[in-house]
């Protein structure tokens, strides 16, 4: 997964298509693919993984969930199962849901704090999923998934093994880092706020396509928030340490870990 589209989606989502390309596919014929519309990217894409981050699912305004946008996606992601396609949803959100219910004003600094508003955001988080996916008659089940999950071989293979079985059942499972027992991502970034999960999920169950639906347009030279300078790149055809160090660690979102 190291070839990098971006396509307006929506009005809503810019959605960030990582293409998995095969040692038949050149770099000329994937910027001649990288031209197609979404529709076109999405037909031959048998496995695709979705990202939605915390301030998608929220309104900016109030931090409660954007109950419209989810169900906009919840809508597209049955149908894309309709289709025969297995689908992920790596969703964040657990945090932020918690936190809103807690009636906290700020976001929370300490890691219990963090921990217990992960706890109880993500279970109402999939009580909305749930009946959201209900509405179309598409099961769907829960996977939370720690870093020490990835690193050991069994524990990888287990969790293979899972999604595996759950993609033959037609489940369309939803993931996110157990934040309740795992300090990683909260803490130390670990996950990048699940960008990195999705990214693992994907190269896990062997994903031909990765979506990540974001509050920003792409990949620019610079936070476009602060720098009106800021360029749009649209296509990364390899990762170098140019590209590595336009990473930052801001955000205009309330919401995130």
């Amino acid at each position: 997964l190291d070839k990098i589209k971006v396509i307006k989606m929506s009005t809503y989502f810019s959605v960030f298509l990582k293409l998995k390309v095969n040692e038949k596919m050149t770099i000329k014929k994937y910027m001649q693919e990288s031209k197609m519309n979404g529709r076109e990217i999405l037909k031959d894409k048998k496995r695709i993984v979705i990202k939605i981050g915390s301030s998608s699912l929220t309104h900016k305004e109030t931090g409660n969930l954007n109950l419209n946008k989810l169900e906009k996606l919840v809508r597209v992601l049955c149908d894309l199962r309709n289709q025969g396609k297995d689908v992920v949803l790596v969703s964040s959100g657990a945090i932020a849901v918690g936190r809103k219910i807690l009636g906290l004003k700020e976001k929370p600094v300490e890691i219990s704090k963090k921990q217990a508003c992960a706890s109880i955001g993500q279970a109402s988080l999939m009580t909305v999923y749930q009946k959201l996916f209900s509405e179309y008659h598409q099961v769907t089940s829960q996977v939370l998934i720690t870093k020490n999950v990835m690193i050991n071989d069994l524990s990888r293979r287990n969790a293979r093994n899972t999604f595996e079985e759950l993609l033959n059942y037609g489940v369309i499972p939803v993931v996110n880092e157990n934040d309740t027992i795992s300090t990683y991502e909260i803490e130390f970034g670990e996950f990048g706020d699940n960008d990195h999960l999705s990214a693992i999920v994907a190269a896990l169950i062997g994903a031909d396509l990765l979506i990540l639906l974001s509050d920003i347009d792409g990949l620019f030279t610079d936070d476009p928030n602060t720098n009106k300078d800021a360029k749009f790149i649209d296509i990364v055809p390899e990762i170098t340490e140019e590209y590595l160090s336009m990473g930052k660690s801001t955000s205009k979102s309330n919401v995130g870990t």
